[in-house]
């Protein structure tokens, strides 16, 4: 099945086959450039021709004749009959036009179609492609499902050369419905386009196998920030709550006089504390809290081992050591993150 993006606007259509690479080209009509204040229709034609692999654009006309000659003046600002598709509404006067462009090899969209007996015709005067309107139709209360499955039925009865391009496209189901019906081709908004390969369970999956390829393959020292929040065991915890703040952490490393982790002070050590004395605890030393060995892990370590140990000890943060000397805090998040 074909898929054609349905837009007029410049910066999105380039970036979307930006994405999208793989499209089969871009469907626009008066109306749409006409949103988007475009006065110059030839030249954004001639632009975007140059961007999209086939381009569909109107040739509009009183009479056949007009029809044709459009479509050849358009022609003639430098498009290519191979990749530019001319879209006419149905008519009579419209379904001439299509049959003299086909003979000269032009290819050919006839649309706005809301009937079978239209789409018929538009067969029989040999469209490239036959484009019924299914979000319109449904806003008029009719079946547009089915005409288009009529559509396509037909075109396979009788052989048709013709594609069947499901138009006027409003929800993701929509989408659904054209693959299930076995359309030829489709055109769809960006708004819905960008839609389609998203899932909030792939997205889970998806950062899952990240997060544990990561964890076995990152080094604890590669997932450290620049932030090493130090302070002595003679700081007291006025100070301690400084360095946190000032780099923005809920916890700081202990260290002696060489560098080595010998305890790490946490916010939820204020809290408690706070919660046993009460009053002032600003003139306490670090030193005098009673610490416990930090939680240690060496940076040439796996995330793999640290987030085991995390587990196992149940702790929010790691200290992390390189010769011996503390180099950062690794919190829980941070194993999360990569």
């Amino acid at each position: 099945m074909e898929l054609y993006l349905d837009s007029a606007e410049i910066n999105e259509i380039k970036s979307s086959f930006e994405q999208l690479p793989f499209m089969t080209g871009l469907t626009t009509t008066p109306t749409f450039m006409a949103r988007h204040g475009i006065t110059d229709i030839d030249g954004t034609i001639v632009e975007l021709s140059k961007i999209v692999p086939v381009l569909q654009i109107e040739a509009l006309g009183d009479t056949a004749e007009e029809i044709v000659a459009e479509a050849k003046r358009q022609e003639a600002l430098g498009l290519d009959r191979e990749t530019t598709v001319y879209k006419i509404p149905v008519s009579k006067v419209g379904l001439k036009a299509c049959s003299m462009l086909v003979k000269e090899g032009f290819k050919v969209n006839v649309h706005l179609v809301y009937t079978l007996q239209q789409a018929y015709m538009a067969m029989q005067a040999g469209a490239t492609y036959v484009c019924p309107l299914v979000g319109r139709l449904q806003d008029q209360g009719h079946d547009a499902l089915s005409l288009v499955k009529d559509c396509v039925e037909a075109v396979n009865y009788y052989g048709y050369n013709t594609k069947i391009m499901f138009s006027s496209v409003r929800t993701i189901q929509h989408v659904r419905d054209a693959v299930d019906i076995g359309v030829h081709t489709i055109t769809v908004p960006w708004k819905i386009m960008s839609q389609l390969t998203e899932n909030h369970f792939t997205k889970i999956g998806t950062d899952q196998f990240i997060n544990d390829t990561r964890l076995m393959t990152v080094r604890v020292g590669d997932a450290l920030s620049d932030i090493n929040p130090t302070i002595t065991a003679d700081a007291t915890i006025a100070e301690a709550l400084v360095v946190m703040t000032n780099n923005k952490t809920g916890a700081a490393t202990v260290v002696d006089a060489n560098g080595a982790a010998i305890g790490i002070f946490t916010d939820g050590d204020l809290r408690r504390l706070v919660s046993e004395k009460g009053g002032d605890v600003s003139s306490i030393k670090v030193g005098d809290l009673g610490l416990n060995a930090p939680i240690s892990i060496d940076a040439h370590e796996l995330l793999f081992a640290a987030s085991n140990l995390i587990k196992e000890k149940q702790v929010d943060e790691l200290v992390v050591t390189l010769d011996g000397k503390a180099i950062g805090l690794l919190d829980v998040q941070d194993v999360v993150k990569y």
